[in-house]
C-alpha cells in the first residue's frame, strides 16, 4: 500500500528531479520550486545540445576553406544563459562581428559634404579621398601584395594610386601575354604543349621508340633526335631526327615570299593564319625532299609528317650528327671532291629535279661518309618563280664564295657556275648587269605563263560553252 501510494510516489519524483537539476544545472541559490524556472531550464539544455550540433555542421561544412559560412541566425539563444562562460570561449568564426576586421574609412553622403560651417568635410578632402583610395587597393589582382593599409591608416594620394592601378595594369597584361605565347607559340626549343602532344603520340604508336634531346637550332626549326620504331610495315631507320618547325614568325618573317608564288601551295596559302603557314613549310620541305631522293641525290629519307613536325632518317652515327660542311676539317683533295659534288648535285637538282634551293650555302650541306649531303629545302623553289633565277644565282655566289676561299683553284666563278647548273648563256663579268639580264628574262619567263594561263582558260571556257 505504501508503495502505491500516489502521494509517495509525487514526494520522490520531485526529490529526485530537484536533486537532478541543482547538481547540473543551478546555482546552489537558485530557485527550483517553481515549474517556470525548471522549464527554461530543460529549454536551455535542449537549446545547448541544438547549438552544439549546428557548429559540427557548420565546421564540417566549412572544412579549411578560407571562407566560411556562418549558421548564427539558426542557432537557439535562451535568455537565463549561465554567466561561467568567459571572453576566451567565444569563436569569432562563428560570430558575425569580427573584431580583428580593418575597419572601413567612412565616406562622405551622397550630397557630397558632411558638417556644418567651418567645420564642413568636402568629399575632396585630402585625408578622405586617401583613406578610400587605400581601401580601393584591395580590389588589386590577388597577386599584388598590398598589406594592411587600412590598420595603418595609410592615405595614398590620387596621383599615387593611379600610377599603382596603372602598373598593376601592366603587369595583368603582360603576365597574359606570357601565358598565351607559352601555350600557343613555339619559342626557342619549339616544345609547346600541343607539340609536346604530337612528339607524345608519335613515340606511343611505336613510329619512334624515344626522343633523345635537342641537336641543332635553326631561325626557322629545331631539330631532335630519336629512336626509330616501326611504321605500318615501312622499315624506320635506327636513328632519326624531328625537325620541328617554329610557329613564331619573329625570326623568319620573309618565309611567305617562297611559298606564296609556287603554284604548288598558292591556292592554299594565307597569311593569316601563321600555323597553317608553318604546316604548308613542312609539307613543303616534305615534298622536296621525296623529290630530291627519288633523283638518287644524297638527302635525309623522310619517314612521316605530324602537322608541323617531320622525321626523317639522320645523317650521322651513334647520335652524332655530320658535320656542316662548313665545320668539316677537310684535305685539300677531299675539299676539291666535295666542289665537284656539289656541282654535279645542283645540276641534277635543277634539271632533274626542277628544283631550286635558294637557301644553298656552307651551313646547309652535311661531310657524311665522303659524300656532301643536301639539307633545308624547305623553301626550294621551282625555276618558273618569279625569283627562282635570283634565287639561284644567290646559291652560286654563296658555293663560289665558300670554295674559293677554301683554296680550290678549280672552282668556276659566280657567273660561270650560274651558266654551268642553270644551261643559260648569259655574258656579262658585271654583277649589277648579270643581275639586271636575269631580272628580264624572269619577266618574260612570267608574261609567257601568263599568257598561256590565259589562252588554257579561255580554250577551257570555250570546251564548256561547246558542251
Amino acid at each position: 500500500a505504501d508503495v502505491m501510494s500516489e502521494q509517495l510516489a509525487r514526494q520522490l519524483h520531485e526529490e529526485v528531479s530537484n536533486s537532478y537539476i541543482s547538481d547540473y544545472y543551478c546555482a546552489p541559490e537558485a530557485d527550483t520550486s517553481s515549474d517556470l524556472i525548471l522549464a527554461q531550464m530543460l529549454q536551455m539544455e535542449f537549446d545547448r545540445e541544438f547549438d552544439t550540433q549546428l557548429r559540427r555542421e557548420e565546421k564540417k561544412f566549412n572544412g579549411d576553406s578560407k571562407v566560411s559560412i556562418s549558421f548564427e541566425n539558426y542557432r537557439m539563444v535562451h535568455p537565463y544563459e549561465d554567466s561561467d562562460s568567459s571572453e576566451d570561449e567565444v569563436d569569432w568564426q562563428d560570430t558575425r562581428h569580427d573584431p580583428y576586421k580593418a575597419v572601413k574609412p567612412t565616406t562622405t553622403p551622397k550630397k557630397g559634404f558632411v558638417g556644418k560651417g567651418k567645420n564642413i568635410t568636402t568629399k575632396h578632402d585630402e585625408d578622405v579621398c586617401g583613406r578610400k583610395n587605400t581601401a580601393r587597393m584591395d580590389n588589386f589582382a590577388p597577386e599584388v601584395q598590398v598589406g594592411d593599409g587600412i590598420g595603418m591608416d595609410l592615405k595614398l594620394s590620387n596621383h599615387v594610386y593611379n600610377a599603382l592601378k596603372r602598373h598593376c595594369d601592366t603587369e595583368q597584361r603582360r603576365s597574359a601575354r606570357l601565358h598565351e605565347k607559352k601555350e600557343h607559340s613555339t619559342a626557342e626549343q619549339a616544345v609547346d604543349p600541343r607539340t609536346r602532344l604530337l612528339m607524345y603520340k608519335m613515340v606511343n604508336a611505336g613510329i619512334l621508340e624515344n626522343i633523345n634531346g635537342c641537336i641543332s637550332t635553326g631561325k626557322e626549326s629545331v631539330v631532335f633526335h630519336a629512336n626509330g620504331g616501326s611504321f605500318e610495315e615501312k622499315i624506320v631507320p635506327e636513328e632519326c631526327v624531328l625537325k620541328v618547325f617554329k610557329t613564331t614568325l619573329n625570326e623568319f618573317k620573309n618565309r611567305d615570299k617562297y611559298i606564296k608564288d609556287d603554284y604548288r601551295f598558292k591556292d592554299r596559302f594565307s597569311k593569316l593564319n601563321p600555323r597553317k603557314i608553318i604546316r604548308l613549310w613542312a609539307e613543303k620541305e616534305m615534298h622536296n625532299l621525296t623529290r630530291i631522293k627519288k633523283a638518287g641525290i644524297p638527302c635525309p629519307e623522310v619517314v612521316i609528317l605530324k602537322k608541323h613536325i617531320l622525321a626523317m632518317s639522320f645523317i650521322g652515327k651513334d647520335h652524332v650528327p655530320a658535320p656542316k660542311l662548313k665545320d668539316a676539317i677537310l684535305s685539300s683533295e677531299d675539299m676539291k671532291k666535295a666542289y665537284y659534288q656539289v656541282l654535279n648535285m645542283m645540276q641534277r637538282l635543277y634539271q632533274d629535279c626542277n628544283l631550286v634551293h635558294a637557301d644553298l650555302s656552307e651551313y646547309n650541306m652535311l661531310w657524311h661518309d665522303g659524300q656532301v649531303w643536301f639539307i633545308d629545302v624547305s623553301q626550294s623553289i621551282e625555276p618558273t618563280h618569279p625569283h627562282g633565277l635570283e634565287f639561284l644565282f644567290r646559291d652560286c655566289r654563296n658555293v663560289a664564295t665558300f670554295f674559293q676561299k677554301a683554296g680550290v683553284a678549280e672552282a668556276l666563278s659566280v657567273f660561270e657556275l650560274f651558266n654551268t647548273v642553270s644551261g643559260l648563256q648569259i655574258n656579262s663579268d658585271n654583277e649589277a648587269d648579270f643581275l639586271a639580264q636575269i631580272e628580264a628574262l624572269e619577266k618574260r619567263n612570267e608574261d609567257h605563263m601568263v599568257k598561256n594561263r590565259k589562252n588554257k582558260e579561255t580554250s577551257n571556257y570555250k570546251d564548256t560553252c561547246r558542251i
